[in-house]
């Protein structure tokens, strides 16, 4: 592996130009900080992290909607990421330590399992991008108890890819994009970036090498003057993606409008329960209506390093007053958060 990535950075630095490549992976930004690919790379080649980490792309308004469940009575389950997440004025772990009935589970199938056994309403709060959705679309049609439901706070990656580009901020050259997300997806979603917008693309495994190689790919296609989606991780991923998992999703969801944590409201970007399966979703079945919604803690920049404007050593909340042991910002509370893999990994 060794002679490998020598070879591979020797490539990368005879056809350097430069250029801001963009991923959207929690996991890609771990191996990229661990293994400190950024110093391995000309300096004319900036990587920046998007939005990749489902946990904290859940906006303060959806963090408020399960503090109302609590103040209803009813049982909230969701991943332990979810537990330090800030809303306007609170957290669920906040709400837990005053008494308030929290579980931690590692699954939908989990939550299920407690409602099934249990007399009170079961609520899970439950994040995640496509990687995630087929599963609790599956537990859906497998039609769980009465006293079970789900708010949904699943999101879809491309629409976001897709503001980002549009929005001018970032200034991206091209991208990275989530093997876990493409093994549901597949490539053919992200297509039109190319074909649209000319912007390079390879989708990356989760390995070092993946993501030289990748960086490698991109810079071939920028090299010939040929922009396209091509699949580094050809070994997980296949074009057409995962079917049944898609139609699974496609039964369950429809497809909606809601913000992102640091996004105003993203066309076509969230996973909501269709009609027919109302009495799963939290959201209608106890009727929750929240207001006076504050999106950040004074002071965070989650925002811009969420759009990849800014670097968590930007922040000066960073290392100080924010750390994994006193989150104030998302980014910094689940270990797929930029601001928490920065605090592991950086000098």
């Amino acid at each position: 592996m060794k002679n490998m990535s020598k070879e591979l950075i020797k490539r990368i630095n005879k056809i350097a130009t430069p250029i801001k490549i963009m991923h959207v992976c929690g996991s890609h930004e771990h191996t990229i900080m661990e293994n400190g690919l950024r110093t391995l790379l000309p300096k004319e080649i900036e990587v920046v992290a998007g939005p990749g980490c489902p946990v904290c792309c859940v906006p303060s308004r959806e963090i408020d909607e399960s503090l109302e469940l609590l103040d209803k009575g009813v049982t909230v389950t969701t991943f332990g990421d979810m537990l330090r997440v800030p809303g306007s004025n609170s957290s669920l772990a906040e709400a837990k330590a005053e008494g308030a009935d929290v579980r931690v589970v590692y699954g939908i199938n989990k939550a299920v399992e407690i409602a099934e056994k249990e007399n009170n309403e079961v609520v899970f709060i439950g994040a995640g991008f496509e990687t995630t959705a087929p599963t609790t679309a599956s537990e859906i049609l497998s039609e769980p108890p009465e006293n079970f439901s789900m708010l949904s706070c699943h999101r879809i990656i491309p629409p976001a890819i897709d503001f980002l580009i549009n929005s001018g901020e970032t200034n991206l050259d091209a991208l990275i994009e989530p093997g876990h997300v493409c093994t549901i997806i597949g490539t053919k979603p992200f297509e039109y970036f190319s074909t649209e917008y000319g912007i390079p693309q390879s989708v990356a495994g989760f390995n070092p090498l993946d993501i030289l190689m990748s960086i490698y790919m991109i810079l071939r296609q920028v090299k010939q003057g040929t922009p396209k989606i091509e699949n580094e991780y050809n070994r997980a991923v296949k074009e057409e993606g995962n079917i049944l998992a898609q139609e699974a999703i496609n039964e369950v969801f429809d497809v909606t409008s809601r913000e992102w944590r640091g996004f105003p409201k993203i066309p076509n970007s969230v996973l909501e329960f269709k009609k027919e399966f109302d009495q799963w979703n939290a959201r209608e079945k106890f009727d929750i209506e929240v207001k006076d919604v504050k999106e950040a803690p004074k002071g965070c920049i989650c925002g811009p390093i969420l759009r990849g404007m800014a670097r968590p050593e930007d922040c000066k909340l960073f290392r100080k007053e924010c750390n994994p042991l006193h989150p104030i910002g998302a980014c910094m509370v689940s270990k797929e958060g930029t601001c928490n893999i920065a605090h592991r990994y950086s000098a």
